[in-house]
């Protein structure tokens, strides 16, 4: 019986070892992660302490110094360009090299190697828009270019140094869940990382959509609820700028949109996300309190840990230059030197279009264009599942781009074609050279070098934003734009025609830009580029002209504006479009008997307008207009049948100058013909309904706006929720200045005084420097952030500087 019990004992203990080093399905073997000598607990990481450092690296050149603040932002002093961009690889690896090959693998359709099969439709979407195709053509004409070169090929050394020496107890946690390590990194997975900010940035469309708008209603319903330009407006590009050029004629063809629509396959398309967007401005010194420019950036982006952005100073003898770096990437993408300052925001332009084909025969070996049938070209993709399993997929190409989806039988991820068409989209131009345009910003000294180093970049259309301490200040919508007769892309295309192909790009040097406009400031928030006296189509929808009109309003007002001014106007919750229609639907409420209606209709007369965390009259404006927007369109227009609602600009001009218009009526109760009144009434009190049954009865603490909207900061990788930061209280909304919604807002904001001797500069973003959920360094930075406070940025002269925030020093020499 011993011998029994001991043997029993035994078996278990083989059986346990067995099982903790077995993988289950996608599940790693848990015995590695759970050991307390190289699992999870190795990842606990205490506040960086401020013992010194050296160590010995090849690769390096010469001695480095990394002087780290005590927000753990790295300062680096070299020697050389290339020991620079090495260590600006190295260290970056250190904090982020999950983050950094998580979006290479997103954006080259990977992600089922190390998640499984549940990622295949994301990846297969992802592969056929073409990206990885893209990436790899970029990287082998950098090989061709001896700075871009000299750049990728320091930083990915660099990269590599640190995976070199990386082992298993010192993975990223990331990694040790998933049951994975990091590859080797390449130039190749840099450019993956643009190629992932092109879509994030730039793809999406509304063409299908209206499309079919247009198919149901015709063309003069579209002009009059889609028209071209808005009612109220307020366009980066002051109205009034000349157009100093001879511009290039496009006229239209006879027809500017696809006929035959029995041929159109149904597909989920979203259009382009409202919240991804951005602020950028900058005052001149004639409105400042220093007598030079102030500059401000908050780039608005989906809120992720890790944190979207990486701070970091660089520094050799020719260049000392501060901002945040994209992981992945060499140099700074937003920043400021001694002697200059830029930012960027998304521009928004039309640059997806989709082009219907006639094909040949089933197999789609040809389709017909200009008369002739052409080849379409075929590739053939492997998925290599995290099983071990191998799917294979056809990618098609035709003289227009992709077809993204082949039919609608197909599991559409998503969303951005219409199955069975051609996409011709600009993020899969291999021109330019888009980490040259930061290569050169981060070296400028003047208003000329800006100039020149716009003209290395091509996509996502950005507006650039500079100020120099020579009292320049100028913004100009820069990439490659395409050349277009008005409406082009507005509606999907007939693929046969080559007059509805793309005419080239319009010419660089006649992008909308401004320089010292007599306002005294420049200003961007994802408006209109320029009103429609420039003489080419970039688009019909932008977005609202909400933020841009109260940035205007204020800088406008402002006099002897200093950082602090700048910083409270990036914090500035006022709602403007409430204060356009609030007095047209406040006193049709009246007309209601109802005593729920009554208490909500005065929280709304007494509110200020402001979306403050607290503001109980944002939480029910909000929810309203998203409901009242339904009551007006979605029996018209559902968007369950591939079709668009009227932009919340047109609708307002409509209830304000047009109440007895005929969509106002409900076409589906055929019994009532419905008023904008009843609408109106209807919509408001199914509001109070919803937020009522979802937060209980009005109170000023269950209907608080931070409440109701409940900014979440989320990991990377959905699953890992307790990684996330949810219910983060802060005011604001997708349409205030302060552009917070639910799960964007702004990733970085900036404001940096310039000066004749030494720029003074603030910043934050909603994380940490660090990538490990184990790290103090994590998300260290969010309260403040959702507080509207900026950190006073460590920006120091050499590496002999005595800065009372720093902490400690990371001597980097070669290995002899």
């Amino acid at each position: 019986m011993k011998f029994i019990k001991h043997f029993s004992g035994y078996l278990l203990m083989v059986l346990l070892i067995y099982l903790l080093h077995k993988p289950f399905g996608q599940v790693p073997p848990l015995g590695r992660l759970f050991s307390p000598f190289e699992g999870f607990l190795q990842n606990a990481e205490p506040k960086m302490n401020s013992t010194d450092q050296e160590m010995n690296l090849e690769g390096v050149k010469e001695e480095v110094k990394v002087e780290y603040d005590a927000n753990r932002v790295p300062h680096i002093f070299a020697q050389n360009e290339d020991d620079l961009y090495f260590t600006q690889g190295y260290i970056m690896a250190k904090d982020r090299i999950w983050q950094m090959e998580f979006y290479t693998l997103v954006a080259s359709g990977r992600l089922t190697e190390v998640v499984g099969e549940r990622a295949l439709e994301y990846d297969r979407y992802n592969r056929r828009l073409g990206m990885a195709r893209t990436a790899r053509e970029i990287a082998k004409k950098l090989e061709k270019d001896p700075v871009s070169n000299r750049v990728l090929k320091s930083f990915t050394d660099g990269v590599n140094s640190y995976i070199k020496h990386l082992d298993y107890k010192n993975y990223p946690l990331e990694y040790k869940i998933l049951g994975y390590g990091p590859k080797e990194w390449s130039p190749y997975k840099t450019i993956l990382m643009l190629m992932n900010m092109r879509n994030t940035l730039n793809g999406g469309t509304d063409d299908f959509r209206i499309t079919n708008v247009a198919d149901q209603y015709g063309m003069e319903t579209v002009k009059d609820l889609f028209p071209n330009y808005p009612v109220v407006e307020s366009p980066t590009i002051p109205v009034g700028t000349p157009w100093n050029f001879d511009s290039k004629k496009v006229l239209p063809p006879s027809s500017i949109m696809v006929g035959n629509k029995e041929n159109r396959f149904m597909a989920n398309i979203p259009a382009p996300a409202p919240e991804i967007g951005s602020n950028n401005w900058a005052v001149g010194g004639g409105k400042s309190a220093t007598g030079l420019p102030i500059l401000a950036n908050d780039p608005h982006l989906g809120l992720t840990l890790p944190s979207i952005w990486y701070q970091m100073q660089l520094t050799t003898p020719d260049m000392n230059v501060y901002g945040v770096a994209l992981p992945g990437c060499p140099g700074i993408v937003i920043g400021f030197n001694k002697d200059v300052a830029w930012g960027v925001t998304n521009v928004g332009s039309d640059v997806m279009d989709f082009y219907q084909l006639e094909f040949n025969n089933a197999e789609k070996t040809h389709y017909f264009n200009n008369d002739k049938w052409l080849p379409v070209t075929k590739y053939i993709e492997e998925f290599k599942l995290k099983s071990g399993k191998i799917i294979r997929d056809t990618l098609m190409y035709t003289h227009h781009g992709p077809i993204v989806y082949n039919t609608s039988k197909e599991t559409n991820y998503s969303k951005n074609a219409p199955a069975g068409h051609a996409m011709r989209w600009v993020g899969n131009i291999s021109d330019g050279s888009d980490l040259m345009v930061f290569y050169y910003l981060n070296r400028a000294k003047s208003y000329d070098d800006y100039r020149k180093a716009l003209t290395y970049y091509s996509a996502p259309a950005q507006n650039f934003i500079f100020a120099s301490n020579q009292n320049d200040i100028s913004i100009t919508p820069n990439g490659k734009l395409p050349l277009k007769w008005q409406q082009q892309g507005k509606f999907l295309m007939d693929g046969s025609k080559p007059e509805n192909d793309w005419q080239g790009y319009i010419p660089v040097e006649q992008n909308p830009t401004v320089k010292n406009p007599p306002r005294g400031f420049v200003s961007s928030a994802n408006q209109f580029p320029a009103d429609p006296t420039y003489p080419y189509y970039l688009g019909w929808k932008f977005a609202p002209s909400n933020r841009a009109v109260r940035i205007n309003e204020r800088l406008t007002a402002m006099k002897n504006a200093t950082a602090d001014s700048l910083r409270v106007l990036q914090n500035d919750n006022f709602n403007v479009a409430a204060r356009r229609i609030l007095p047209n639907l406040l006193p049709i409420l009246e007309s209601s008997n109802d005593p729920n209606i009554a208490v909500a209709r005065e929280i709304l007369q007494k509110w200020n307008l402001r979306n403050e965390a607290d503001a109980v009259g944002a939480t029910i404006y909000e929810r309203w207009m998203r409901e009242l927007g339904d009551w007006i369109w979605e029996d018209e227009f559902p968007v369950k049948s591939y079709m668009m609602h009227p932009t919340e600009d047109r609708t307002f001009e409509m209830i304000a100058k047009e109440p007895k218009s005929k969509w106002f009526d409900n076409k589906n109760t055929r019994e009532k013909e419905e008023t904008i009144s009843d609408i109106i009434v209807g919509s408001f009190a199914a509001t109070l309904d919803s937020l009522t049954m979802k937060n209980g009865p009005i109170s000023a603490e269950t209907w608080a706006w931070s409440k109701v909207k409940n900014t979440t900061i989320k990991h990377l990788v959905p699953a890992f929720a307790s990684f996330s930061r949810t219910g983060v209280m802060n005011g604001g909304g997708k349409g205030e200045v302060n552009a917070t919604s639910e799960t964007h807002g702004p990733s970085w904001r900036m404001v940096v005084e310039l000066d004749k001797n030494w720029p003074k500069a603030y910043g934050l973003y909603p994380g940490g420097q660090s990538g490990n959920p184990g790290s103090k360094y994590y998300d260290n930075m969010i309260d403040k952030w959702a507080a509207g406070k900026l950190d006073t940025l460590v920006y120091l002269k050499n590496a002999n500087e005595k800065h009372p925030k720093l902490v400690k020093t990371l001597t980097i020499k070669p290995k002899k």
